[in-house]
């Protein structure tokens, strides 16, 4: 067996004192919160199971989700066109999308759910057809915009802002050199964000989109206000006629944070596997390193 290599052996960390009294202190103040929520009958416990599987609040996570998915798929969507637009070098398309983007980022998406759901009483009724020519199709808002539609709606357009940001960021990561060659080879415009700025922007922007679909499932909990039954409105409308409040409440929140905790797994797995695709210098060390020692054994 040949010497070791310190440089492979791993770094040990000597715990100070203040770490243990940290650890101790922590702990006991965990152990103090569990036993006062698990033994305080004001929490009703009993209750919280009972409902936990109801009907009512599975039904209304079903809608949660769908409503998470669809928001997300369709705000990022229109997030790339945006972003797109807003890295365009034709100034009216960039400063479309800049005010675009402004607009619903500087205002709260609790107000802009609450727009929509009253659109129609700035436009009753909206005509699809040619300009100037009479042909058309006259639509009813008022029965177009259900409160599902508005909640739809509000939480894409919202959604797109934000991810025309993450997406343009991913851009700017995207090296000089990339575009430069790609030029250099004559790629189109089109062929270029397709083939070199896109792929390489990926690891910046999966991260982002992780942290914003998780925050997404729990945005939907504003929906309520229009009255669309989701997840925090089934329980609502469960303590409404029981009032059993905070049994309710706890059975949502435990539904939010359990949903949570699931898609916190993929989108770390995908965070660890994106850091480690634009990570190659550590490997290449590591390697280096175990070439050397196997010299050294030999």
């Amino acid at each position: 067996m040949g010497a070791t290599d310190p440089a492979l052996k791993p770094r040990l960390r000597r715990r100070s004192t203040f770490e243990y009294v940290a650890w101790a202190l922590c702990t006991l103040l965990g152990l103090g919160i569990l036993v006062s929520v698990s033994t305080n009958s004001n929490f009703r416990w009993g209750v919280v199971a009972k409902y936990f599987t109801h009907e009512t609040i599975i039904r209304g996570l079903m809608l949660t989700i769908f409503l998470t998915f669809a928001s997300m798929a369709l705000g990022t969507l229109l997030g790339l066109v945006l972003a797109i637009m807003r890295a365009s070098s034709i100034k009216p398309v960039a400063a479309t999308a800049a005010v675009y983007i402004t607009l619903f980022r500087g205002t709260p998406v609790l107000v802009q759910l609450i727009f929509w759901f009253n659109i129609a009483a700035l436009y009753p009724n909206l005509t699809i057809g040619i300009p100037f020519t009479g042909i058309g199709t006259a639509i009813d808002v008022n029965a177009l915009i259900a409160p599902i539609t508005a909640a739809l709606i509000g939480l894409s357009l919202n959604e797109a802002a934000y991810m025309a940001e993450i997406i343009r960021g991913g851009f700017s990561a995207v090296g000089r050199g990339q575009i430069e060659a790609a030029d250099s080879l004559g790629m189109s415009s089109s062929t270029k964000m397709r083939k070199v700025i896109i792929p390489q922007a990926m690891p910046s922007i999966i991260p982002a989109t992780g942290n914003q679909f998780i925050g997404m499932f729990k945005e939907t909990s504003l929906v309520s206000v229009l009255g669309v039954a989701e997840l925090l409105q089934s329980a609502q409308l469960i303590y409404a006629r029981t009032y059993e409040t905070i049994p309710l409440l706890i059975v949502a929140s435990l539904w939010y944070l359990v949903m949570t905790l699931l898609l916190s797994y993929p989108q770390s797995r995908l965070e660890n596997r994106y850091s480690r695709a634009t990570s190659p210098l550590p490997r290449k060390a590591k390697r280096a390193a175990l070439t050397k020692q196997e010299g050294i054994a030999r």
